[in-house]
C-alpha cells in the first residue's frame, strides 16, 4: 500500500510528465480542472447533441466574465502550444471556443484531445515548428483553417464584396514583437507570409451593410472585423449571438480591463462606434 505522501510525490510526477508531453510548461493544473468542468458542463447539457454552431455559442457564453489578458501566447524561447483558461484575449477566445466545440461534438474530450484540435487549429497545417508557424495574421488563420476543413468563409455568398489586403504591419514593425526582434531570421519567413496574404481574394461586408445582411448571419458563426489600420487585415474577432431581440449581437473578448461579454447592441451598431472597424469577414464552423 502506498502511503499518503507518495500517493502525492506520483500524482505530482504525472502532472508533470502530462503536461510537458507536447511542450513544456504551457498550461497549469487550474486550466486541466477549467477544462474538466467545460466538458462537464457540455454534458450535463447534451451539447454534443446539438450543431456545432449551437455548441460554440454555449461554450462561449460559459466564459462571460473571464478576464481579458494581452499576449498570453507570447512566451520566452522556442513556440509551444500555451493554453490559458483563466485570461482571454479575441482570438484566444474564438480559438477555445472552437476547439473545446469541436472536441464536444466528436467526443474526443480528454485534456490530451484538446491540445491536439488546438494545436491542428493555431498552427500552419497543424504543425508546430517555430514563431512564423503559428498563423499570426486572422487572413492566413481563415485561409488556413478553410483547407482543414474546419470553417468555410460564407462572406461572398452573403453579399460579400472583394477586399485586397496589403499586409506588412509584422515585418515593418519588429520591434512589437519580442520573437522577431530577437530572431531577425524570422522577418524574411513572415514578410513571405504576407505577400502570400496579399496574392488571394478575400471578401468582405462594409460595415454600413451589415445590418442589411444580418438575417443571412448564423448564431456561432465567426466575425472577423476588417481594419483600416495601415498593413493590418483584421482589427477583432469574435462569435455572432442571436439573441431576444432577433438581432445578431458580437460574444467577444473586447480588451484590456474588460471581460468576455455580448455587446448590449447589435453587431451593426458596435460597429459603427470604432471608426477603424471597416467592415466583417463571417466565416460558419464546419461538422
Amino acid at each position: 500500500m502506498l502511503n499518503n505522501a507518495t500517493k502525492i510525490l506520483l500524482s505530482l510526477i504525472s502532472f508533470v510528465l502530462f503536461a510537458s508531453d507536447i511542450q513544456s510548461q504551457i498550461f497549469s493544473e487550474e486550466d486541466i480542472k477549467i477544462f474538466n468542468r467545460k466538458i462537464s458542463f457540455a454534458d450535463e447539457n447534451e451539447l454534443s447533441k446539438k450543431p456545432i454552431n449551437e455548441i460554440i455559442v454555449e461554450i462561449g457564453k460559459s466564459f462571460i466574465g473571464t478576464e481579458y489578458a494581452a499576449h498570453t501566447l507570447e512566451k520566452d524561447g522556442d513556440e509551444n502550444l500555451v493554453i490559458n483558461f483563466l485570461g482571454l484575449d479575441c482570438t484566444t477566445f474564438l480559438e477555445t471556443s472552437l476547439t473545446l466545440a469541436r472536441c464536444i461534438e466528436k467526443g474526443t474530450t480528454k485534456f490530451q484531445d484538446y491540445q491536439n484540435e488546438l494545436t491542428f487549429l493555431r498552427y500552419r497545417d497543424g504543425k508546430i515548428d517555430k514563431y512564423p508557424s503559428r498563423l499570426h495574421y486572422f487572413s492566413d488563420w481563415i485561409f488556413n483553417n478553410q483547407q482543414k476543413n474546419i470553417v468555410k468563409d460564407v462572406t461572398k455568398e452573403i453579399g460579400g464584396e472583394l477586399i485586397q489586403f496589403n499586409l506588412n504591419f509584422m515585418t515593418e514593425n519588429p520591434e512589437y514583437y519580442k520573437q522577431l526582434e530577437e530572431n531577425p531570421d524570422f522577418i524574411p519567413v513572415i514578410r513571405k507570409q504576407e505577400k502570400d496574404i496579399n496574392s488571394r481574394n478575400y471578401y468582405y461586408i462594409p460595415k454600413a451593410k451589415v445590418e442589411s445582411a444580418e438575417n443571412k448571419i448564423k448564431t456561432g458563426d465567426l466575425i472577423a472585423i476588417t481594419s483600416s489600420v495601415k498593413g493590418l487585415d483584421i482589427n477583432h474577432v469574435g462569435i455572432a449571438v442571436k439573441m431576444d431581440d432577433g438581432k445578431i449581437h458580437f460574444l467577444h473578448a473586447p480588451l484590456v480591463g474588460s471581460k468576455v461579454q455580448i455587446t448590449p447592441e447589435p453587431l451593426h451598431d458596435y460597429l459603427k462606434k470604432i471608426k477603424k472597424h471597416t467592415g466583417i469577414i463571417v466565416l460558419r464552423a464546419l461538422n
